[in-house]
């Protein structure tokens, strides 16, 4: 029969029942061995090799903590100063995933053919019309091609000597007639100014218009467009306003569209992969730029840059600007929970240097491992102190226990190591097991993460087992005063025992739901939907995808040859799914030969109006002034008879009091006037210079964007309907597959890509649940056991993942990362309750494990739920799920498994003690 002493409290009474069942203040004498369930209880208990292990070696931290302390400050020095020389970031997404994979090969294959259409920054002008736009344009490509050492290349797709010459010929026939008629008319206006490019020449020009229509020469309605144009500038002018007008407009009488007020500046920047904005330097001299050309809304446009490298680089600062207040706000968290799970200041400290050194420690090995971190594995530091912490608070929890229990320090750590560490030790090479299962996918990125983190977790442990000793035996925390546990708890572990069936049941009804949810469960692989919307390259980006056009979710098609290419473009426009396939032949206008005799006639009529022999010098502001008051009373004597509403009348109006404001108004009323007066009549002088358009003909730069030097061709397709709708994107990827199989492009890349991601997390998450289910197996020796620890770890998957479901959070890049934390814990949690029950303990709810769970579980929630907060839509949801999964894990622990357990093998056998329950003879 087991006979369990009757200790002495401090008060030197005798002891009550305490936690376990024990009486409280239980302190046996070093030479009586921690009891353990044993086949013959007359027999002493035999210990398992690797608890004696675990306990001698926290002894031999405790009687040399000085040195051990001391050496790992060293040690922690070294690998701290190492890793900051050699650990470094590298932010180039390409090397996350295996270049093995087909559709990686396709997409390499694209970028060794045009690698000037790759990590571009794409600069978007907006003007208030399209002189400005295109002005801006021009002007600002011109300046970024005299920075070399910051742009690899500068082009402009929509822009340049070709289009300016030709841009006509890509008009519809009837569009281009249209045009010509309009221009004929505005000849006489276009003659004027040509002449006298001015605003003495506009407003003059004005006045005989009007003068001729006064005497019946002509309709003064005709000139109405003409002037509400002015007359709407003007009063703009006059009211601090910045509006431009748009000469395009008043000559073609045509009203811009949003495509016509938009111009873009392609660009391939030095990238620099050690930072975390890559592209920063090129970005900054483009805002610089811009700044300098007064490229801005107080001059009509405005410059804004997106592009792959402009959303990486925007999402790397976001993340920066929240790491602050996410780290500080989980900092204060984890210390308020980890005060209230250990009510000690010495504990505390204790456990966040062993944590320190342990992260230093790690990142150390990363820096000898793999060298530089990619954007996956940089999170191994959250991971680490997500699950480390939770060996640390067990440790910690189990050594309040066991102080209350024995009373000394020395016998304390003793027993902590001698009862919980087996468990450690386990959930500790599960849970490493759990990261090595990564190293099998095809997703780089994961694959070092796995390896960092693995290891991570075995430096972990091994420092809780030897450093937090050291310290606890150099700090010497006070005594416990009473007993650790939630004694309230007793009728709940009565309940969850009785009534266990019906817990069962329960849970089995849960996961049954949750089964059924699960193929509605979905990957979102758009990686904009992780971006934050408001930042300027995600919402420019937004802007530019209403235009099917302009959007860059498109696929691409590498073609042996540009026949073949335009051969399979002709078959991909029959598709309903696509909007448009585009190759080199496109950029060769139809119809040719009928819109340069259009052009020719029309340049036969404007061309000598357009260069006049010669042209008058500037006016002074007194002739300007002057010109404007003629104007204005030409005006009023045609008002008079057409009325005060009258158009003419509002200019009118609008005119006089210009000019009663003398000669400060001038100059705005030349900006906002003339401003693209000049550059609209050279425009029109080499547009109607158009000669045939041949491929030979085209730009190099045009034709370096659509064929290879080996003379591969490129096919890109652009899709129908919203490509921001992931089923829309799914269906166009879908259809042009059926014709061009080894399709890539952003449309296709970004759905394997998340194809590649959760496939490896599938994957690893098989391998890493056998894996650890074989470990369980060799050490628990019992399939049921094994089943027990897996069983809660499924239902609570299970159950995030519908839930998840049900409140609407796809699965994504960011958060799926919550899923080994998830695994690391959930396996934990499930082996400390197990191996208590195996040394007979059954009211696992007023245990001392129960507490360190509970708040192990709960530390790690508020370091991770912080992320909820984050500006960074993906950083949010990651915090979401992981929070969510935890919320899981833990009622999975609390709830499920005790009832799942049942009553203990142990309290089975013992033997009745007098006055004592079965359960008040097991120790912890």
């Amino acid at each position: 029969m087991w006979e369990v002493p009757i200790a002495r409290n401090r008060q030197g009474k005798a002891s009550g029942i305490g936690q376990y069942g024990a009486p409280n203040a239980w302190r046996p004498s070093a030479s009586i061995p921690m009891l353990t369930c044993v086949d013959d209880p007359t027999r002493p208990p035999r210990r398992h090799v690797i608890t004696r292990i675990v306990a001698r070696l926290v002894d031999f931290a405790r009687r040399d903590a000085t040195v051990i302390a001391l050496a790992g400050l060293v040690l922690s020095l070294a690998a701290g100063y190492y890793a900051a020389g050699h650990l470094s970031i590298n932010t180039d997404i390409g090397h996350l995933l295996s270049t093995d994979l087909p559709w990686r090969q396709q997409e390499i294959a694209l970028n060794r053919a045009f690698p000037q259409n790759v990590d571009s920054l794409a600069v978007v002008i907006d003007g208030t019309t399209p002189e400005l736009a295109d002005v801006g344009a021009g002007a600002l490509a011109d300046k970024l091609r005299g920075e070399p050492l910051l742009f690899r290349s500068v082009r402009r797709p929509d822009g340049g000597p070709f289009f300016e010459h030709n841009g006509l010929l890509f008009l519809s026939k009837d569009a281009l007639q249209t045009m010509s008629d309009q221009l004929v008319e505005a000849q006489p206006l276009l003659g004027s100014i040509a002449h006298d490019p001015s605003l003495r020449g506009l407003f003059d020009a004005l006045t005989l218009f009007v003068e001729a229509a006064a005497k019946g020469q002509m309709k003064i309605d005709k000139l109405d467009p003409t002037l509400v144009a002015i007359d709407g500038v003007m009063r703009s002018v006059l009211a601090g306003k910045s509006e431009v007008l748009s000469w395009q407009r008043l000559m073609t009488g045509v009203t811009p569209k949003a495509r016509d007020l938009r111009r873009f500046v392609l660009t391939q920047p030095v990238l620099d992969f050690t930072s975390l904005e890559p592209g920063g330097k090129a970005t900054a001299e483009i805002r610089h730029l811009a700044r300098a050309l007064a490229l801005d809304p107080e001059h009509g446009v405005r410059v804004r840059i997106t592009g792959p490298v402009a959303l990486n680089d925007e999402e790397f600062a976001t993340l920066r600007e929240g790491a602050a207040r996410s780290t500080i706000l989980s900092l204060v968290s984890v210390c308020a929970v980890l005060f209230a799970a250990l009510r000690s200041g010495k504990l505390v400290f204790a456990i966040f240097a062993t944590l320190a050194s342990g992260l230093v420690l790690t990142a150390g090995f990363a820096a000898i491992a793999v060298g530089s971190l990619n954007l996956i594995s940089v999170a191994f530091a959250v991971l680490f102190i997500g699950l480390a912490v939770d060996f640390s608070i067990q440790f910690s929890i189990r050594y309040r226990d066991q102080r209350y229990r024995r009373g000394d320090l020395a016998a304390a750590l003793h027993g902590t190591g001698e009862s919980i560490g087996a468990s450690l030790l386990l959930a500790a090479g599960a849970t490493a097991i759990g990261f090595f299962s990564f190293l099998p996918t095809e997703y780089q990125g994961i694959r070092e993460l796995g390896v960092i983190a693995g290891v991570g977790m075995i430096i972990a442990i091994v420092l809780n087992f030897v450093l937090l000793p050291a310290l606890l035996a150099l700090l010497r925390p006070a005594g416990e005063p009473e007993p650790v546990g939630f004694r309230r708890a007793a009728p709940l572990d009565r309940l969850l025992l009785t009534q266990r069936g019906w817990v069962i049941g329960a849970a089995a009804l849960l996961a049954a739901g949750g089964l059924a949810l699960l193929p509605r469960l979905s990957f979102d692989f758009n990686p904009l939907n992780l971006k934050d919307p408001n930042s300027e390259s995600v919402s420019t980006l937004f802007d530019m995808m209403k235009d099917p056009t302009t959007t860059p979710y498109t696929a691409e098609v590498l073609a042996p040859s540009l026949d073949a290419a335009q051969v399979l473009a002709d078959r991909l426009s029959e598709l309903p799914e696509v909007a448009q396939a585009v190759t080199m032949a496109s950029y060769i206008p139809r119809d040719q030969p009928e819109k340069l005799a259009i052009i020719d006639d029309l340049a036969l009529l404007l061309g000598p109006t357009l260069t006049p022999a010669e042209t008058l010098s500037p006016p002074g502001d007194d002739q300007v002034l002057t010109a404007i008051a003629a104007c204005r009373d030409a005006l009023r004597s045609v008002a008079a008879a057409a009325g005060p509403q009258s158009v003419p009348a509002r200019l009118s109006q609008a005119l006089g009091e210009a000019a009663s404001r003398g000669p400060v108004i001038v100059a705005p009323l030349r900006r906002a006037l003339l401003g693209g007066l000049v550059h609209q009549l050279d425009l029109l002088r080499l547009l109607l210079q158009a000669k045939p358009v041949t491929l030979d003909a085209l730009p190099e730069d045009l034709r370096q964007s659509w064929t290879a030097t080996d003379g591969q061709a490129r096919v890109e397709i652009f899709p129908r309907g919203d490509a921001r709708d992931n089923t829309v994107l799914k269906r166009f990827v879908a259809a042009v597959r059926t014709i061009a199989p080894d399709a890539t492009g952003t449309a296709v890349t970004i759905q394997e890509s998340g194809r590649t991601i959760s496939g490896a997390f599938v994957e690893a998450g098989v391998i890493a649940v056998a894996a650890i289910t074989i470990l369980l197996g060799l050490v628990l020796r019992r399939w049921r056991e094994v089943l027990l620890v897996i069983a809660p770890l499924l239902l609570a998957a299970i159950l995030t993942l519908a839930t998840a479901i049900v409140i609407g959070l796809p699965l994504n890049y960011a958060n799926i990362i919550a899923l080994p934390l998830l695994l690391g814990i959930g396996v934990a949690f499930d082996i400390y309750f197990v191996m208590n029950w195996r040394g007979g303990l059954t009211d696992h709810l007023r245990s001392s494990t129960a507490r360190a769970v509970i708040f192990s579980a709960f530390t790690t929630m508020v370091a991770f739920g912080s992320l909820m907060l984050s500006d960074h839509p993906g950083t949010a949801e990651m915090g979401k799920l992981l929070s969510l999964s935890l919320a899981w894990t833990l009622f999975c622990t609390l709830l499920i498994l005790p009832a799942l357990l049942g009553p203990a093998p142990v309290a089975r056998r013992a033997v009745d003690h007098p006055g004592q329950s079965r359960q008040d003879e097991l120790l912890s």
